[in-house]
């Protein structure tokens, strides 16, 4: 036991040491100088010397101008790729490095150009010098990033690799609009070059006979059975890519599909061949029944095309390439309906360029028809026209070329190069924090609800990392107009650098030991490794509790940078949960930040009084100011409306909807037995605690709060004052909605107070405004609160409101609304009665009204005008290319700017 122990130990220790040799590695690297004449190559995270970078690297490689550069390729296996790197053995300017390796990032953080068809890792940062051009990897069919319900959080490392890269490639108008500006939502932020020239790939399909005539014998040699007279029918289908389907499977299926098509076709004719994904690759070159008919996956799609007479595949973009040929192009999908509902495509069937089939029957019957009086592709003529025309306009045999001049000599003259997509509205980025469900959470998703998105293009950063159903939950809400930058990766820099970065976490800015240049340099380059060349005009740390991210945006050019404040931030700091100060360090840390900002916002005009009383002194010229939250009424009263009791799962042998609840099987093992016993008893309380919630006695009025169970919230002064309510009044109860780290011990409370059957503690709750819904009066109990946005949610549902009097009461309960009442059991009890009496007032709220007004606060307070702005001019001292103006970043260390003092 104690070796294994050791064991275990000295593994941990080593690949420790591993990690640390990496950021030494790459940390000093990143500070070495820029190979001017070296060129940076990767294809598919290194699967193959393919695609786009391919045909680029071939250009360049026999340009008689360009012989001086150097051409590192990354490969994912030397071993799988033995052949190519054997292939230009003799070439002393051509080298490969092995992805993720010590050479991988030495080249990475040193090459001039870096050409990439896909993404570089997270922890790639573009450095001042370097030139990247994105190639992608085709014209897309099936629907890409935002265009995917849900799969914004997909783009994290796609969109920070595009708004880094200097070129993006183009094959069309389609692409150029439909994925860079829509899809991946570069309208607005991005500020290189769209080069709309065509693919370089798509070069290699024009072949000469002779050219042809190679590369049937290079395929030949590589073990690809093809007979002189055959013509080649290319089967390349799409990877399904998913948890549910994996790529093993996919080699299965297409083993099974391309033995049948073979056995209906004349094979006199035709030689089907098949060219799969990557990802599937592997595991078909595994299958012996494949090994004639698979192209080797080190020969590029494209290389394939040009030998191709017949293309089948189903939603694949390479029939976009194909489309150059003037070739036939079939279609089989055999699953379109479900892969359609669940993926969603650009183009429908009836656009597609070519029939389509779900059959193989039918498919083998389109082919042998080809050329014949029953040629099933000559209807399709019409729309294989305008699919050239659309997609693949300027593929003509010369787009190497064409992106060879505009990158690597500096020729725009007669191309077509778009420069800049900014579009005139003024740019925000926002940190929104741990994502979790808070008031926080609830606070800035409704902000994101009621922006004008005409005006602002809204960028938002939130943590990626420690992803909870909860987490993802909110998530999902964000409005569908904002661009996510979920944090992947982390900040680059040596080791020796960690330390006093742990100091500026925990200590802040007057940290002892610390050399805040070097520690400004790395935030700096944190910000443009996640934000690329992404300028922004106004920058929002909504969340405003941790400094990290403070001094991030620190470093950035804006116009205006704001910091929130949803609590006495003095009060909140010195907050004791079970004997500790939970955020004591970090709040303290931000508090040496605040001189920094432009704007300190709190939400609500008393608060900000407060936050100016208590921080005055260390905010040095930031200006204290205010912006009240905003609602989502709709969304407030839509989950009001929800049947509770519908949303549970069934009980045994009961019915929901009309269906019966099943029991699943779970055979004769005892665990599962146990476990399923268990959830039947969970899902049997959850069910018998809704039913108290909506059924109470009749007559009884029903007191409810919505707030977490921390010391601040106070629910136990709440409890104690109903106690004297109830006695008073029997027909009464009490609905705690919540969780946190004092629940059990108001358990306890109710327990000694003989309160069991009166006070339902519910803790957390999917649905909190449905439980609302069934109370009569809303009763908060807090010391304080930055703005109490249960008050607001309960006036939007009607609710009478009694609140403990705390100095930012008043932003949510004006005079005439609702009542206040002293901080002790005594007052708070006062209040309660006052509603039995029908006391409290409670006139209608408008809170469309409200939230007008509220949204113009948080314009204003970010530092935008209320109204849209005349352009800005720019300035002698800063300006940008594009005439606007912002300040310069606030670098640590530099006068008059952050500063450990």
């Amino acid at each position: 036991m104690a070796r294994s122990r050791f064991s275990a130990k000295f593994r941990r220790i080593r690949h420790r040491i591993k990690i640390i040799k990496q950021f030494e590695s790459h940390a000093h690297w990143r500070a070495a100088p820029i190979q001017r004449d070296t060129v940076l190559y990767e294809s598919f995270s290194g699967n193959g010397m393919l695609c786009n970078p391919e045909a680029i690297f071939t250009e360049l490689l026999a340009a008689p101008d360009q012989q001086h550069l150097q051409h590192v390729w990354a490969l994912s296996d030397f071993h799988r790729y033995r052949a190519t790197i054997q292939r230009f053995a003799g070439y002393p300017n051509v080298s490969f490095v092995r992805t993720n390796s010590a050479a991988y990032y030495r080249a990475l953080a040193t090459s001039k150009y870096l050409i990439n068809n896909a993404t570089f890792p997270p922890q790639f940062g573009k450095r001042e010098g370097q030139i990247y051009l994105n190639t992608w990897h085709g014209t897309p069919l099936k629907k890409m990033g935002y265009d995917i319900e849900g799969g914004g959080p997909d783009t994290r490392n796609i969109v920070r690799n595009f708004v880094m890269a200097d070129y993006l490639l183009s094959g069309s108008e389609f692409m150029t609009q439909q994925m860079y500006q829509t899809a991946y939502k570069l309208r607005g932020i991005y500020r290189g070059s769209i080069i709309q020239e065509g693919f370089p790939r798509i070069d290699r399909q024009f072949a000469t006979p002779q050219q042809v005539r190679e590369i049937r014998g290079q395929l030949r040699d590589r073990g690809v059975s093809i007979d002189p007279g055959q013509q080649i029918v290319l089967y390349a289908p799409t990877w399904k890519g998913s948890s549910f389907h994996r790529a093993e499977d996919d080699a299965e299926e297409l083993l099974a599909r391309i033995t049948e098509l073979n056995a209906r076709i004349d094979t006199t004719r035709y030689r089907v061949l098949l060219k799969v994904h990557q990802q599937v690759y592997k595991y078909a070159m595994d299958r012996p029944e494949l090994r004639g008919l698979l192209v080797p996956n080190d020969v590029p799609a494209n290389v394939a095309l040009a030998v191709t007479d017949v293309l089948v595949t189903d939603y694949s973009s390479i029939f976009y390439d194909f489309l150059a040929t003037g070739r036939p192009i079939l279609f089989h999908v055999p699953d379109l309906a479900d892969y359609g509902d669940q993926r969603g495509l650009y183009v429908g069937t009836q656009d597609w360029p070519g029939p389509v089939t779900d059959r193989i029957d039918e498919l083998a019957a389109m082919l042998d028809g080809l050329g014949t009086d029953d040629d099933a592709a000559v209807a399709c003529q019409p729309r294989y026209a305008k699919a050239a025309a659309d997609y693949v306009p300027r593929d003509d045999g010369g787009a190497a070329r064409r992106v060879v001049d505009v990158v690597f000599r500096g020729r725009r003259q007669g191309y077509d190069v778009r420069s800049d997509l900014t579009d005139g509205r003024e740019s925000i980025l926002i940190y929104l924090g741990g994502m979790r469900t808070n008031g926080i959470t609830t606070s800035m998703l409704n902000l994101l609800d009621n922006i004008d998105y005409d005006r602002f293009d809204v960028s938002a950063l939130y943590s990626y990392r420690r992803r909870s159903e909860d987490r993802m939950k909110n998530e999902a809400k964000i409005n569908p107009n904002v661009r996510l930058f979920p944090y992947v990766g982390g900040i680059n820099g040596s080791k020796r650098f960690t330390l006093a970065r742990r100091r500026l976490l925990a200590q802040g800015l007057t940290a002892p030991r610390v050399d805040l240049a070097a520690q400004n340099r790395l935030f700096a380059e944190e910000f443009r490794r996640v934000f690329g060349d992404a300028r922004f005009d106004y920058v929002v740390d909504f969340s405003g509790y941790g400094p990290f991210w403070d001094y991030v945006f620190l470093t950035a050019p804006a116009r205006c940078r704001s910091i929130w404040m949803h609590n006495d931030m003095a009060a909140d700091r010195l907050r004791e949960v079970n004997g500790r100060r939970p955020l004591e360090a970090g709040l303290g840390a931000v508090a040496t930040t605040y001189r920094h900002f432009d704007k300190l916002v709190s939400v609500s005009p008393a608060l900000a009084e407060i936050n100016r009383a208590n921080l005055g002194d260390i905010a040095g010229d930031a200006e204290f100011t205010a912006a009240v939250n905003t609602i989502n009424h709709r969304a407030i009263l839509a989950a009001a409306g929800a049947d509770l009791l519908a949303e549970l799962p069934a009980p045994e042998g009961g019915e929901t909807g009309g269906e019966e609840g099943v029991v699943p099987d779970t055979g004769d093992d005892p665990v599962d037995e146990a476990k399923r016993q268990e959830s039947l008893r969970q899902a049997a309380e959850r069910r018998a605690l809704i039913e108290r919630i909506i059924h109470p006695a009749p007559g009884v009025t029903t007191f409810v709060t919505v707030g977490r169970c921390s010391p601040e919230k106070n629910h136990a002064r709440l409890i104690r004052a109903f106690g004297q309510v109830h006695a008073a009044d029997p027909a009464t109860r009490l609905i705690i909605v919540g969780s946190g780290p004092l629940y059990h011990q108001l358990e306890e409370l109710v327990e000694q107070l003989g309160l069991t059957e009166s006070v339902i503690l519910t803790g957390q709750q999917n649905n909190p405004h449905a439980i609302l819904r069934h109370g009569d009066c809303f009763v908060l109990s807090s010391d304080y609160e930055g703005q109490p946005m249960v008050i607001l949610e309960a006036r939007v549902l009607g609710l009478p409101v009694v609140s403990t009097d705390f100095a930012s009461v008043r932003g949510s309960l004006p005079d005439g609304v609702g009542l206040v009442v002293p901080r002790t059991d005594d007052g708070l009890a006062d209040g309660m009665r006052a509603h039995l009496r029908g006391a409290v007032p409670n006139p209608r709220f408008d809170y469309e009204g409200y939230n007008a007004e509220a949204v113009q606060q948080f314009y204003q307070a970010i530092g935008a005008a209320r109204s849209r702005p005349a352009p800005p001019r720019p300035t002698a001292a800063v300006a940008d290319a594009d005439g606007s103006s912002a300040p310069p970043p606030r670098l640590l260390g530099v006068p008059g700017a952050i500063r450990g003092d």
